[in-house]
């Protein structure tokens, strides 16, 4: 088998001249071509002509807006308090720039902003990613978004994948959930709701981003990272089954339920063939059909750890009722009550969209419509299951409401196709409203064995009357909240009663041991309040009482600690009781990173940029601050003497000792020409100069923000004249080019190599540094 592999790929170079992978796009063996695809799919439009989910006499209108190019878009991070600073360079420097411009005969028009995104911090213009990589004209442009996306302070995203984290209605106490997270724009939105307030740096609220597939957490973390949150934790579940977790409330051990959340099913996807020109030729009602119960079990998981009074948004970039109304309708009579859909009309003025549909039919791939479960024959029930018909009760679907979900149809606002609906939960599900039956040496862990929802509304087995008029003692959810049937629909809410009587226990099957897949995690080690580490790093930084140490965390339990990270107080008490239960990928923001040589200097940790915001609020040593001449002086030159910098900074400098600085810009109201937030930048002091510790990205951010242009020469070249590689590097799903994936490539460098080296000056090497291959002009 193996010899006839190695010949055909021989075979296979013979023929193109070039060996097996090393194929150019622009060939027509690359998924025969993008170029070659044919933006054509016969089943396609019978099927939604058919359905009638476009209004009458757009249909044309509709299909030629989906042969389109998707148009570009941006989101400003809104919680950041750079967010205006960033807009108004965009608004008076990079948009005029670009209006007017004529690339490849098509005349780019003026960017503007969404109507229905808040304060203008999301703009679309008719420029495609293609047009946007390959212009010469539009380079300064394409650069300013690449770095800015890197440094966290904009995102590239498709304009219908920001509404549902502004449905959910973040608030910074909030407990939220992301079910199937990756690759992370929405997630990255949800946290920046969290930091609504910048002031306060760790808000009670936190996010949990789950995602099933291993190698895509790590792109999610990626995503996650460029918001520098202490409020974030990546974990890596299937969704149809993410375990329940506990944390501890008044020294008792409850059960985890969140106040959001957000359930991005996986699906067809066919609301996206303005970007993923495969699925033209791929597109099947059958993609559908398979889908539709996993989107069930996922949003039932979802409902369940959902708290009474919380928030749930289903949404799919598909346009197929199957995917959307047919699960919101199942999800809703499976709930008796529990669940309702809320009317979001009023919450995006400016938003349009199209009111879900209450009636609909099932096709097959070979075009048979079905539309009743009673017409499928028995060879089809296999594949086509009742809950992908519409509700035959009337009444019942009046009471649905599903005219509440949202459709948004690409042809109305030049967007995507996405499908969007808000439920709110009432009261528990009906199958978790009951204590199982115990042995009587274990009723008396009451706050263990008690069901998910009866510890969250404090009743007993009498105070829930059981919801089928059944007897109350009737086994309905197992001790832990975890076993598979929970979480399936298609499973009988009440187990074989063989299973369930074995040792004198009624209730579900014990739960399957979790299975763990992907790379093995290192540890999260949470250090103690008298821990050794802690004293130097107080007294040299003059740390304030309420520092939280309880908070700090390693990734090893042996030899010197390299790093140190934050999480919030809130996700320390999820780990600390979860450890078992689920797989972390990653949480925390590095706030220290050890250079060996600070030891001399009393502290053997240097500040880390990514948690200077997370810290600041502590540190009250160790601070020079600096006016907007200085940030250019020490953005822009490599190691600049402390004669470089202006008088008050050079005067605050001379009492410092050497080692790790805090450099703070802090606003003048009167000068409007200048940056009117704060900036803060770690810094070495040296025998005899001045350095930040900034990344690559974030140097160029701060370096505009104080009206310094930067760019890049053509073709990568360096000052030295040599030029950049950008060989192997890809574009994630959310569009980064192949210059984003090559800073973040040096970015993983520098964490790896910079951080215990040192300068003939004893100053921590940090690699890459923006001036070194960057050209300024300075005004």
């Amino acid at each position: 088998m193996g010899r006839k592999n190695r010949n055909r790929q021989r075979a296979q170079q013979d023929r193109d001249g070039k060996p097996e992978g090393k194929r150019n796009r622009d060939d027509a063996g690359w998924g025969a071509g993008y170029s070659e695809i044919i933006k054509e799919n016969k089943l396609f439009e019978h099927y939604y002509t058919e359905l009638k989910i476009v209004p009458e006499g757009e249909f044309e209108e509709f299909m030629e807006t989906m042969r389109e190019p998707l148009p570009a878009t941006i989101r400003i991070t809104g919680y950041k308090s750079h967010a205006k600073e960033i807009l108004h360079t965009l608004k008076e420097k990079y948009f005029k720039e670009v209006q007017d411009l004529e690339v490849d005969g098509q005349k780019i028009e003026a960017p503007q902003p969404l109507s229905w995104y808040p304060d203008e911090l999301a703009w679309h213009t008719n420029l495609s990613r293609k047009i946007l990589r390959k212009s010469p004209l539009l380079e300064k442009f394409h650069q300013f978004l690449v770095s800015e996306t890197e440094s966290g302070n904009i995102s590239r995203q498709e304009a219908v994948s920001m509404i549902p984290p502004l449905l959910l209605k973040i608030e910074p106490q909030h407990k939220i959930l992301d079910m199937c997270a990756a690759p992370g724009s929405k997630t990255a939105q949800l946290i920046e709701m969290l930091h609504s307030d910048m002031d306060v740096p760790f808000p009670e609220g936190f996010v949990i981003a789950n995602d099933v597939d291993n190698k895509r957490c790590y792109l999610l973390v990626h995503q996650a990272k460029r918001l520098n949150s202490p409020c974030i934790m990546v974990v890596n579940h299937d969704a149809s089954s993410i375990p329940r977790l506990h944390i501890d409330q008044d020294g008792k051990k409850d059960v985890l339920f969140y106040d959001r959340i957000l359930c991005d099913v996986p699906c067809s996807g066919d609301g996206t063939m303005r970007k993923n020109i495969d699925v033209w030729k791929k597109w099947t009602t059958s993609n559908s059909l398979h889908l539709h119960g996993l989107q069930i079990r996922i949003a039932v998981r979802g409902v369940e750890q959902l708290a009474v009074g919380g928030r749930m948004v289903y949404s799919t970039c598909s346009l197929n009722p199957i995917e959307d109304e047919a699960v919101i309708a199942a999800l809703l009579e499976k709930s008796e009550g529990a669940l309702e859909l809320a009317d979001a009309s009023a919450d995006l003025p400016g938003l349009k969209y199209m009111p879900g549909i209450t009636s609909w039919k099932v096709m097959t791939k070979e075009g048979q419509w079905f539309s009743d479960w009673s017409e499928v024959p028995t060879s089809r029930h296999t594949q086509i299951r009742p809950t992908m018909f519409p509700p035959t009760d009337p009444e019942k679907l009046a009471n649905m409401k599903l005219e509440r979900c949202m459709r948004i149809l690409p042809h109305h606002q030049n967007t995507g196709g996405f499908f969007v609906a808000v439920l709110v939960k009432k009261a528990p599900m009906p199958w978790n409203r009951r204590y199982p039956k115990l042995r009587n040496k274990e009723v008396n862990s009451s706050s263990e064995a008690a069901p998910a929802e009866e510890l969250q509304t404090g009743g007993s087995p009498a105070d829930v009357p059981p919801a089928d008029g059944s007897s109350a003692e009737a086994p309905v959810e197992a001790v832990e909240g975890e076993t598979p049937a929970e979480g399936n629909p298609s499973v009988p809410d009440t187990p074989d009663p063989s299973e369930v009587k074995k040792d004198n226990v009624c209730g579900p099957p014990p739960p399957k041991k979790m299975k763990l897949f992907g790379f093995k995690e290192d540890p999260f080690v949470f250090l103690t309040e008298d821990d050794p580490i802690f004293p130097p790093i107080q007294a040299f930084y003059n740390l304030s009482p309420d520092f939280p140490k309880m908070n700090v965390l390693t990734r090893t339990h042996e030899g010197k600690k390299r790093h140190l990270y934050m999480v919030s107080k809130e996700l320390r008490n999820v780990l600390l009781n979860n450890s078992e239960r689920m797989k972390v990928i990653n949480t925390g923001v590095k706030v220290w990173s050890r250079n060996t040589d600070g030891e001399q200097f009393g502290c053997a940790f240097r500040l880390a940029q990514e948690g200077i915001y997370t810290l600041c609020p502590y540190i009250r040593a160790r601070i020079i601050n600096i006016s907007v001449e200085d940030v250019k002086v020490l953005l822009t030159q490599e190691n600049p003497f402390l004669s470089k910098l202006e008088d008050d900074a050079h005067n605050q400098a001379k009492k410092l000792e050497m080692g790790s600085i805090v450099l703070r810009y802090l606003p003048d109201p009167q000068d409007l020409d200048a940056p009117q937030c704060p900036i803060d930048l770690c810094g070495w002091r040296g025998k005899t100069s001045l350095r930040a510790f900034v990344p690559r990205n974030e140097c160029l951010h701060y370096l505009r923000m104080v009206g310094v242009e930067v760019f890049r020469d053509k073709q990568g070249k360096r000052n030295d004249g040599s030029t950049e590689t950008q060989e192997g590097s890809t574009e994630d799903a959310e569009g980064l080019s192949q210059e984003a994936d090559l800073l973040e490539q040096e970015g993983e460098e520098t964490e790896q190599n910079g951080s215990e080296s040192n300068t003939n000056d004893t100053e921590p090497v940090l690699e890459g540094h923006c001036p070194a291959e960057f050209n300024f002009n300075l005004p």
